[in-house]
């Protein structure tokens, strides 16, 4: 992991228990004289080991709250303290070293190298990990990573090989390969249909309950539904933050789509 001393950055002690905590954050982006303000005054924390979805319409400020929380963008006013570290004024190689050692990134389109394996995917993060893994080091990790998202056996299959469930799978694994502290997706079933999303929501869930910090943005209420908390947002605020109490469960939706697709078969048959 990447020592914050290193950086100048000092962890600061009043926040240690919230690993992602936003104080008083907006964004401002240059259009014209007035600006757009695409976050206004946000203040929220997100603890260590939650499973956070973030919903809105498009333009009400989800797209940049994932941005800022992935060190991508900086907000124009505020705070934001990832794992006690305040990254809002950090220069463009610490941006990226925090990136590479705390954040894993999933994104709708997979973003797989196409003419690579799944297994060296997963390895590509390592390539540039201050820990300096060798090869063989890189090559078990990644491997574990993929088996534990069900893909062991898998590896050496290119992206054109793949399903999309499979390659969003891949995807997942490469984000791991660093074991960041917080995974974020960006419309992580996007691109899928609703069976392979509930797939995908079993791999969340379970990552979720071993321990990993999971802060999702989408726009289907449904796939929100497998989160613990969600956070919705309008005209850059949040809108509301609440737990989730109807909470699908992956494993029991994916029983009853299989249950479908098998009495469907039988009334082919």
């Amino acid at each position: 992991m990447t020592d914050r001393r290193a950086h100048g950055c000092t962890p600061q002690n009043n926040f240690v228990s919230s690993l992602i905590k936003l104080e008083h954050v907006s964004r401002t982006y240059a259009l014209g004289r007035a600006g757009v303000q695409a976050l206004r005054d946000i203040s929220l924390q997100i603890a260590s080991g939650e499973f956070v979805a973030i919903l809105g319409a498009s333009g009400s400020g989800k797209s940049t709250l994932m941005n800022l929380l992935g060190c991508l963008d900086r907000p124009t006013m505020g705070h934001y303290f990832l794992d006690g570290v305040d990254v809002a004024d950090l220069d463009h190689d610490e941006l990226a070293d925090i990136r590479n050692a705390k954040i894993g990134f999933v994104f709708q389109s997979f973003n797989l190298l196409s003419r690579t394996s799944a297994l060296q995917n997963v390895e590509l993060p390592m390539l540039y990990s201050s820990t300096r893994l060798s090869g063989r080091a890189r090559r078990k990790r990644a491997r574990e990573t993929l088996e534990l998202v069900g893909l062991a056996g898998r590896a050496d299959h290119h992206p054109n090989q793949l399903s999309g469930g499979e390659q969003q799978r891949v995807a997942i694994a490469r984000a791991m390969a660093n074991q960041p502290a917080v995974l974020l997706a960006d419309e992580p079933t996007g691109n899928l249909d609703s069976r392979i999303s509930a797939e995908i929501m079993t791999v969340f869930q379970s990552l979720n309950e071993r321990g990993i910090t999971i802060v999702m943005v989408t726009h289907e209420l449904d796939i929100a539904r497998y989160a613990k908390r969600n956070i919705v947002m309008r005209d850059g605020l949040v809108l509301k933050d609440t737990p989730v109490t109807d909470r699908l469960d992956s494993n029991e939706e994916l029983r009853r789509w299989k249950e479908t697709e098998a009495q469907s078969a039988m009334a082919l048959t």
